[in-house]
């Protein structure tokens, strides 16, 4: 790191921090249609995810594409990683096999790496960004939730460790002028120029006086102005911007051929958008980091640039090296605990109610705690502590796992309620995705039915009451809160909830 960046971090009084980080099982492949040319390629008749691009001819050099990683780190579902996709181990595999198709490679990402704010999420941003420097990225953008984080983490994670091999780039907002505004690469006998901007909508979400918004006008117009002093053959805007912001870019910036963008829907179009008017192709990067674009460009005047979408599914092997870097990843959670990640306890809805776990409710529906013993939400928090599927690091000190792998958590805030889970053996009464967390803290209702206080029948009966929770409430909204799209999708088809049901069903007092 230059003097002028040690004073920047000694100023700031922060230190580098130690990147470490979870295992994970990740494999990779393509889209469910390929398109080679103008012919459809179903998925099933692929027998390698990179067949289409293997089978262009020869380019001078591969842009590599991908954003919005979003938080997801690790591939995006908790049901089985045949159905999940996405993860930076798999993304590391499709790289490798890129490379092996032996054409240079330009890797560009939109940016926004996180999806919130706080400890656990410095520390992901920290783990995203030693995993792509071990990928070789050559520029990444910035996106609104990356610039959430503290102002020291970030600084320290963009900087890198000299001015000249920060990765990031950015026209329109500047993090203390550490990074370049554009980059130009020279690859495959082609020159490629670089910079990225940030759209109006994502600029409204950054408040942080620390961090400079340049006037996005008058920052292309620069950008452009440089990579034309720079004579780069191909020109590409990473545009963390929606999808009409995007366009307008286009129809003001022509000079860029292909603009990367993170507007979009969830899954990116088979094939470019070509702006009309401009000779602008619009790539989007979905979301979650599922799929990563692959462009090809040629020597050719009437098909200069070839894309291929590819979907990170289960069709590659781990990467070991990204793998290393999760299990230590887990290790910082580990070590910082939740106090230390900022992971307070907070109130549940229902006042002066304390979570009593599952065993408790047992000693009077026992026929109900005996069919939860045989269910996968029995299990919940061991296949945390000891994985099988999803490798071999423990999970339980993960707040993103914690909030439906045991009982007492909000699931979708990733907290503790006051009385919840807090630590695997001292709460080991509340090991598992258990009853009270579709019920509701049980202490008042078991008080009063063991004769600790003394209630009226009709209290008696409002407190029964309290706990009772129709299939209706379930398969209307509870269920979803774990079972959401992310992490259980097949639970979203019709006729999974009834399937699920029969698997877990248990009715009231003996």
């Amino acid at each position: 790191m230059t003097g002028r960046f040690r004073a920047i971090v000694a100023l700031l009084g922060i230190g580098l921090i130690v990147l470490l980080a979870g295992r994970i099982l990740g494999y990779l492949s393509s889209s469910p249609q390929a398109l080679a040319g103008d012919e459809v390629v179903p998925l099933a008749e692929q027998s390698d995810p990179l067949a289409v691009v293997d089978a262009w001819p020869k380019p001078d050099v591969l842009l590599v594409v991908s954003g919005r990683q979003h938080g997801y780190i690790e591939p995006c579902g908790c049901t089985g990683l045949e159905s999940a996709r996405g993860g930076l181990s798999r993304r590391h595999e499709l790289i490798k096999r890129l490379e092996q198709l032996g054409q240079p490679l330009v890797k560009l990402d939109v940016g926004n790496q996180v999806r919130r704010f706080g400890g656990q999420a410095e520390i992901k941003f920290h783990t995203t960004l030693e995993a792509m420097r071990l990928m070789e990225y050559d520029a990444i953008g910035f996106g609104p939730d990356d610039l959430r984080l503290s102002f020291g983490e970030l600084l320290v994670g963009v900087a890198g460790e000299q001015e000249s091999q920060s990765e990031f780039v950015c026209a329109n907002v500047s993090i203390l002028g550490v990074h370049p505004t554009f980059r130009v690469f020279d690859s495959g006998g082609r020159r490629i120029g670089v910079t990225a901007v940030m759209g109006q909508q994502a600029l409204e979400k950054v408040n942080n006086q620390e961090i400079e918004i340049k006037n996005t006008k008058e920052s292309l117009q620069a950008a452009v102005r440089a990579l034309r002093e720079a004579k780069v053959d191909v020109s590409v805007l990473l545009a963390h911007a929606t999808l009409e912001e995007t366009r307008q870019l286009a129809r003001q910036f022509p000079e860029f051929q292909v603009i990367v963008t993170a507007g979009g829907a969830g899954e990116p179009t088979l094939q470019p958008e070509v702006v009309e008017g401009t000779g602008s192709r619009i790539v989007q990067v979905g979301t979650k980091g599922m799929y990563i674009g692959v462009l090809g460009i040629f020597s050719d005047r009437n098909e200069p640039i070839r894309y291929q979408r590819i979907q990170l599914d289960a069709r590659f092997g781990d990467s070991k090296p990204v793998l290393e870097i999760f299990a230590s990843y887990q290790y910082q959670l580990q070590v910082s605990g939740l106090e230390g990640l900022g992971v307070k306890p907070a109130k549940h809805p229902r006042p002066n109610r304390r979570f009593v776990g599952s065993e408790t409710c047992g000693v009077c529906h026992t026929s109900a705690y005996a069919s939860w013993l045989e269910t996968p939400h029995f299990r919940a928090t061991e296949d945390i502590h000891v994985p099988t599927e999803r490798s071999e690091v423990r999970r339980d000190f993960d707040p993103e796992c914690l909030s439906c792998h045991v009982t007492g958590w909000n699931f979708q805030e990733f907290f503790p309620f006051v009385s919840g889970y807090e630590e695997f053996e001292t709460s080991s009464h509340l090991h598992g995705n258990g009853c009270e967390n579709c019920h509701g803290p049980g202490s008042a209702h078991v008080a009063a039915e063991n004769g600790d206080v003394e209630v009226s029948d009709a209290e008696r009966e409002k407190l029964q009451l309290e706990m009772r929770l129709t299939l209706e409430q379930a398969k209307k909204s509870l269920c979803f809160q774990c079972h959401d799209l992310d992490n259980s999708p097949d639970f979203h088809v019709d006729g999974a909830f009834d399937r699920y049901w029969d698997g877990v069903k248990h009715y009231g007092l003996d």
